[in-house]
């Protein structure tokens, strides 16, 4: 099989291509993650896609496929699945880790996985993990990660080598492609709740259609801070997604007020959290991004609730 039937679908010519169907993005998907697919055929596929815009279907299929190819998850499924994959580059420290913690100390298991060690070390996601108690894990080791500590980080060139090649591609395109996208449907050990963060607010709705056709039980999609599931406090933002399978739609509501950028916090994710020094915009992030994702796990009245944790995280951490 090459990838040559489905490059011809969506490159026919105006009025002749088409998108692709969810069957055909996933026999596409199978035949790139196989290394079946020639290298040229591969990026006029990425790139007509790009060209014509991704639609649900197709994404759905890729990530379909996607999930198919890792190897088994061993145990049980994570409460929330936490993609990060976001460049970072308009974001500063990455807040959502705490807010990550906050939900898992609540009882909520929180299996994140991404690719971000390419930042600056100040904003680095991976060098951030160890400020607020996550462990970085082989795909092997998580689920036992997740039932020691609630919380675990797994990279994804360690769980899909493969993946990880075609996300690399963006440095050979100068231009991100649909695998950005399916990496942030790709809940890998099928997690009720899915939380996704997108940089572009366009791709709100794309992935909560795709997220639909895929079974996805709760979804929430924010354009939060720097592309990550990162809620500004300052900001009342639409959130789209699903709940209990059907399309849902809300906002995050904005507890503070004022214009500070999420990249102009002073402070560490390490000095906030251990409280060595005092931050209520940093605060506010933590507390406000937590809420949402109680909120979505159906957690009562999860606004108190994120104070309370956040209050209470290290009695809680050391419990």
């Amino acid at each position: 099989m090459t990838l040559a039937p489905y490059v011809a679908i969506l490159g026919r010519g105006q009025g002749r291509a088409r998108s692709l169907t969810q069957d055909e993005a996933f026999a596409a998907m199978q035949i790139i993650l196989r290394g079946d697919a020639a290298p040229e055929a591969l990026g006029a596929l990425l790139m007509l896609l790009r060209m014509k815009g991704e639609v649900a279907a197709e994404i759905a299929g890729f990530t379909a496929a996607a999930r198919a190819s890792l190897p088994a998850w061993q145990g049980p499924a994570p409460a929330v699945d936490w993609p990060s994959y976001a460049a970072g580059r308009t974001r500063g420290q990455p807040w959502f880790l705490a807010a990550a913690r906050l939900v898992a100390q609540a009882g909520y298991p929180v299996l994140l996985h991404g690719w971000n060690s390419h930042q600056a070390t100040g904003a680095s996601v991976r060098a951030a993990l160890g400020d607020v108690g996550i462990t970085q894990v082989d795909w092997t080791d998580a689920s036992a990660a997740l039932a020691r500590d609630g919380i675990a980080y797994v990279p994804l060139e360690q769980m899909q080598p493969r993946l990880m090649d075609l996300l690399r591609l963006r440095d050979v395109f100068g231009l991100r492609s649909c695998i950005n996208t399916v990496l942030r449907m790709l809940n890998p050990a099928s997690a009720s709740v899915a939380l996704q963060g997108v940089f572009h607010p366009s791709y709100r709705e794309l992935q909560r259609d795709a997220a639909l056709l895929l079974s996805q039980p709760t979804l929430r999609v924010l354009k939060g801070g720097g592309g990550e599931f990162e809620h500004h406090p300052a900001k009342d933002i639409t959130l789209h997604g699903l709940t209990q399978g059907a399309i849902w739609e809300g906002t995050t509501g904005a507890p503070l007020t004022g214009h500070q950028r999420l990249s102009e916090t002073t402070s560490t994710l390490s000095q906030v959290w251990h409280g060595e020094q005092a931050d209520d915009f940093a605060a506010a992030i933590i507390t406000s991004t937590a809420a949402l994702a109680l909120s979505a796990v159906g957690a009562a009245k999860p606004e108190a609730l994120a104070q309370d944790l956040w209050q209470s995280r290290h009695r809680s951490a050391a419990a």
